[in-house]
């Protein structure tokens, strides 16, 4: 793997990727603080040598370097997924090539959908742990502890430090920032009414289909990291309607104004 990293780190500092201070990867539906970057490069990833190639239709598949806040980024326009196909080893690459560049903190954003019935669609919650429901680990492989440390310790993945900052920012911004666990499945179907009672029961209160396999390599990688849930639906087993993906496209839409606002403003503390 070290020599596939290699190659894709150095054909992004070719591109102008240099001294990046902070990563962030933007989840479904969630690309429009994109317009708020001072953008110096943007890179399709499938012309990134090794990197996977985004091949949901509301992911735009795109690396992008500039300034946001006053910090250099790189920003993840699109995610990876295990439902597209791709090993938990592709959807986290990403993360080691960050890393690599020298991303010192990593910021990630995902649509998920509110098992807590507390919480309202078009709210956000900060993710204060997580349950991993995708049947593997990115750190499952052969020389990983080449990489890091091997048993990698989850007792606090999320940045207590970061966290402390985005609440105090959705605070003084009146916007509603819950604080929950997150439990990811390997999806695409949505859950069953049994799968959300199930999913209450062991404490989840969002759901989705992505952000814990970076999670555990940020960890791995001793990257301080913070993760925001945009809850695009509610979840209730006794009164389940019939999913929309484009509903709750347009509710991430909706909701993501917050999103930039409690990442735009925790760039400027860091």
């Amino acid at each position: 793997m070290n020599k596939f990293l290699e190659q894709s780190v150095a054909y992004l500092q070719q591109r102008g990727f240099e001294a990046p201070e902070v990563g962030i990867i933007l989840g479904t539906g969630l690309g429009q603080i994109i317009d708020t970057i001072e953008i110096e490069s943007e890179v399709s990833y499938n012309h990134i040598p090794n990197f996977p190639t985004a091949t949901v239709e509301f992911h735009k598949g795109k690396l992008i370097y500039g300034t946001l806040s006053g910090k250099k980024v790189i920003v993840m326009q699109g995610r990876f997924h295990l439902y597209e196909g791709y090993s938990l080893l592709d959807v986290t690459f990403p993360v080691r090539v960050m890393h690599l560049l020298g991303v010192k903190k990593l910021l990630v954003s995902n649509a998920s959908g509110a098992i807590n019935l507390d919480f309202k669609k078009g709210e956000i919650m900060l993710i204060d742990d997580h349950i991993n429901l995708q049947g593997g680990s990115p750190l499952a492989f052969h020389g990983v502890d080449k990489m890091g440390e091997r048993f990698v310790d989850m007792s606090a993945p999320y940045d207590a430090a970061m966290n402390s900052k985005l609440e105090a920012i959705a605070k003084s911004n009146n916007i509603t920032l819950h604080k929950g666990v997150y439990a990811s499945v390997v999806g695409p179907q949505l859950e069953t009414r049994a799968e959300y009672r199930y999913l209450k029961t062991i404490g989840a209160d969002a759901v989705g289909m992505s952000t814990v396999p970076e999670i555990i390599v940020a960890n791995h990688l001793g990257l301080p990291v913070s993760a925001l849930s945009v809850l695009t639906d509610e979840c209730d087993p006794d009164n389940l309607k019939p999913v929309d993906i484009n509903e709750i496209i347009a509710m991430a839409g909706k909701a993501e104004p917050n999103m930039i606002t409690l990442f735009t403003e925790l760039l400027k503390q860091l």
